[in-house]
């Protein structure tokens, strides 16, 4: 498994490639009214509108203004796609089958982690994009942007 390591709050966690779709530089966003408090705004990106989730919100960590050096990692998040604001998208890492520890029993911050890889470096949580938001908050979501956007503009 391909795995795009980042870092969010001193936070090192990955998500699998096979979900990423670009990684760009931070860019202001525009307000969601009605959004949920893990999502920051959303993003035009070649007119397409996309939720920014401020990753450090969604991890428990403290939440901080975007700088000019974080980057948005935007991804498949199950059917939607969802842009991830980090403090930066680190490297890439391939792990090997049976490097992955499933963590289907433990509690860590987030219901969102898949499992935990032990690097030369550290520890790495493996995120499933597809859990960085609950179902009453993909629905609110759903209902900001319905709300808020244009049909057609496919969120």
């Amino acid at each position: 498994m391909h795995v795009l390591l980042m870092e969010a709050g001193g936070q090192r966690c990955g998500v699998p490639t096979a979900g990423v779709i670009e990684i760009v530089r931070a860019a202001r966003t525009t307000p969601l009214p009605g959004a949920p408090g893990v999502i920051e705004g959303v993003l035009d990106v070649r007119g397409r509108v996309v939720p920014v989730l401020d990753l450090r919100a969604r991890l428990d960590l403290a939440v901080r203004p975007m700088q000019p050096s974080d980057h948005l990692v935007l991804i498949r998040a199950g059917a939607r796609a969802v842009a991830l604001r980090v403090d930066q998208a680190c490297d890439l890492a391939q792990l090997a089958d049976g490097q992955v520890d499933v963590m289907p029993d433990v509690v860590v911050r987030g219901a969102s982690v898949a499992g935990a890889a032990l690097l030369p470096d550290g520890l790495v949580l493996i995120h499933d994009p597809a859990l960085f938001l609950s179902q009453a908050e993909a629905a609110a979501l759903d209902a900001a942007l319905a709300a808020t956007c244009p049909p057609g503009s496919s969120p």
